[in-house]
């Protein structure tokens, strides 16, 4: 097969990354970084943000400049891979073609969750995933244009706050009865209702879409009950779903994600996978997770970089998240689930910054840090010590 060469499919962060962490780790080797979106890789995070708002370019989200690639020897391919022949050491584009590699790296990520409700269909939609599909959205929420943005989570909320922010009529409408109810205590969800109800934003918690209506493009959306609300615009932002099929049918083990060991391989030896499409053990949580966030890829990408260059990291960095709303930044450390006592210090009905901190069976396990970048800091010391903490350490 002459030279190595490393192939990467999915030129998403975890992607980018990898081909980069390869070079310093010494891959003398050819790196072939395969992406399906026709641009250079970028940062996902300003797409419900600071892009969506037009106070930020494609050119400024890139992770890197053209000129990286070329100088490092990153062969760039636009393209789609449908399948993967571990036997052969080869995968194949959809166009026919096919890619020898000696070792492969699936940085696959993933792709939003539809919904299947009734008229779903209708021009006027929107999911947000993609640079394309917030230039789409961008280009759709013109001045006096009135938005329904279904799912009350991470991004459904940004989206809310950017298109708010720009002079929008916007109703947030969340199945469950809070927002953040997943990953959130409820006075954070109680914080956040706040914020965007003084923002000028509609939240309608408990509320299931029934239907979307309209001639040829959404008109309204009707709610279990029968409640209706006029929409020029929708937004859906219900989750995502990692890209595992490739995997998958290649017979790689797969649990919601491609799952990978601590130094981030699959049971095939000459495969890795990195970023929100791989599951792995988190030892301070004693559980396996799909972490969904740049934190996750560039740890990953970091030690996939090394695997496959002979070395022996493994991941080791605590999970940790952020999300920009308004004039707000939310420092998220750990990971909350399972907790057994919550902790506030500072007063989330009236001000805007505050921690939240959890707790399971004396240690502090995660928090969610508002605008309190050393809250966040020193919270992510404590979870990782393991140690019991006392009150006056969190409220003090």
């Amino acid at each position: 097969m002459g030279a190595e060469r490393a192939v990467i499919i999915g030129a998403s962060h975890a992607g980018a990354q990898l081909a980069a962490h390869l070079r310093r780790e010494k891959w003398a080797g050819e790196i072939v970084l395969i992406g399906d979106e026709g641009t250079l890789p970028y940062q996902r995070p300003p797409l419900s943000k600071a892009y969506l708002a037009g106070t930020s370019t494609l050119e400024a989200m890139a992770i890197r400049g053209a000129d990286f690639y070329d100088k490092q020897n990153i062969e760039l391919v636009d393209g789609s891979v449908s399948s993967i022949d571990r036997e052969a050491r080869t995968v194949t584009f959809d166009s026919g073609v096919t890619q020898s590699y000696s070792k492969l790296a699936l940085c696959t990520g993933a792709r939003t969750r539809r919904l299947a409700t009734p008229g779903a269909d209708l021009a006027g939609i929107h999911y947000l995933r993609t640079a394309a599909d917030s230039a789409s959205l961008r280009s759709a929420a013109t001045p006096g244009t009135r938005v329904v943005v279904v799912g009350g989570g991470y991004i459904g909320l940004e989206t809310a706050a950017s298109l708010r922010a720009s002079g929008l009529d916007v109703t947030v409408v969340e199945a469950a009865e809070r927002v953040l109810e997943r990953v959130t205590a409820p006075v954070v969800s109680t914080f956040f209702t706040r914020i965007h109800r003084e923002a000028g934003v509609e939240i309608r918690t408990g509320a299931l879409v029934e239907e979307f209506r309209g001639d040829s493009r959404v008109r309204e959306v009707v709610l279990a009950g029968g409640d209706t609300l006029p929409a020029d615009l929708v937004v859906i932002g219900v989750g995502i779903v990692p890209n595992t099929e490739l995997a998958e049918a290649a017979g790689i083990t797969v649990d919601n994600g491609i799952v990978i060991d601590d130094r981030t391989r699959t049971d095939d030896p000459d495969i890795v996978a990195a970023g929100d499409c791989a599951a792995y053990h988190v030892a301070r949580y004693s559980r396996r997770v799909r972490l969904e966030g740049v934190c996750a890829a560039n740890e990953h990408a970091k030690v996939a970089a090394s695997t496959l260059t002979g070395g022996s990291a493994t991941i080791t960095a605590l999970p940790w998240f952020w999300s920009d709303q308004y004039d707000l930044k939310l420092q998220i450390a750990g990971l909350g689930t399972g907790y057994d006592e919550v902790v506030v210090n500072g007063d989330p009905e009236r001000d805007r910054d505050f921690t939240c901190y959890y707790l399971r069976d004396g240690q502090l396990i995660a928090a969610d840090c508002v605008n309190r970048p050393r809250d966040f800091m020193t919270s992510k010391k404590k979870i990782a010590e393991h140690s019991t903490v006392e009150l006056a350490e969190l409220i003090g």
